[in-house]
């Protein structure tokens, strides 16, 4: 739970959706491997023996994938990249997981909304940007094959899944749900986390804090659906309780 002068709180689930915008493709389903390979520019076009047949029956393009990325670093970004280094050891040992990385390829947007915005402009192209950003703008989103060698598309019931079968949360709460086994699971989903002052110097603002930490482990739970991310699993949520105690 501590890490330095902070205690690390997860507060939703929440998920990273692989968007695009191809011409004539409104659904589209990539392998973790593929996603990798289109993301080190290993496979260049759309019309790539491996994305046809992560794709049966579906007509592609001939034309050249454009890569969409954080301009900065950000949480986002290591989500994506941990899961890549998770299912590619080529990526893992090129690249890696780091809240910023050197891109192999690639336009740069600054944000989710810089990525989401280049993407809806830029034709044939492919990014990674949080669920909520993709439904907002009405963006298209395809199916990641999971860990069980399933295509399944980001929403509440499969990030829901992805921290399902977790063994069990850390005192630290740093955990990674990417990639996780299971059936029903989006393999790029996580945990997202506060990070709390360890010691809160003003009595009223640490009342303050820590009364809007016991609301958003209860009562704040119930709001998360309406934001498209999935609400902490119980156990997540009794443990929790019992850190901010030690809040001091």
């Amino acid at each position: 739970m501590k890490g330095g002068d902070f205690y690390y709180i997860p507060n939703v689930l929440g998920a990273i959706s692989v968007s695009y915008n191809v011409g004539g493709v409104d659904k589209l389903q990539l392998s973790a491997q593929t996603l990798a390979k289109i993301f080190q520019r290993e496979i260049k076009t759309w019309d790539d023996k491996a994305i046809a047949a992560d794709n049966p029956g579906v007509k592609l393009p001939s034309s050249n994938i454009v890569v969409v990325h954080r301009a900065e670093g950000s949480g986002t970004t290591y989500i994506w990249a941990d899961y890549l280094s998770k299912v590619s050891k080529e990526w893992e040992m090129k690249v890696g997981r780091a809240n910023s990385v050197t891109w192999p390829v690639g336009l740069a947007g600054k944000g989710n909304e810089g990525v989401s915005g280049s993407i809806q402009q830029t034709a044939n192209s492919i990014g990674y940007v949080e669920l909520i950003y993709a439904i907002q703008n009405k963006m298209t989103y395809g199916k990641v094959r999971n860990a069980a060698g399933e295509f399944i598309q980001a929403n509440l019931a499969s990030v829901t899944a992805a921290a399902a079968g977790m063994k069990g949360m850390p005192e630290d709460f740093r955990v990674s749900i990417s990639n996780a086994p299971g059936k029903g699971v989006y393999p790029i989903s996580s945990f997202t986390w506060l990070l709390i002052p360890s010691k809160i110097a003003d009595p009223a603002k640490k009342k303050a804090i820590k009364d809007f930490l016991a609301w958003m482990l209860a009562d704040g739970q119930k709001m998360t659906p309406a934001l498209s991310y999935a609400p902490l699993p119980q156990v997540v949520l009794a443990k929790e309780v019992k850190a901010i105690d030690k809040i001091q």
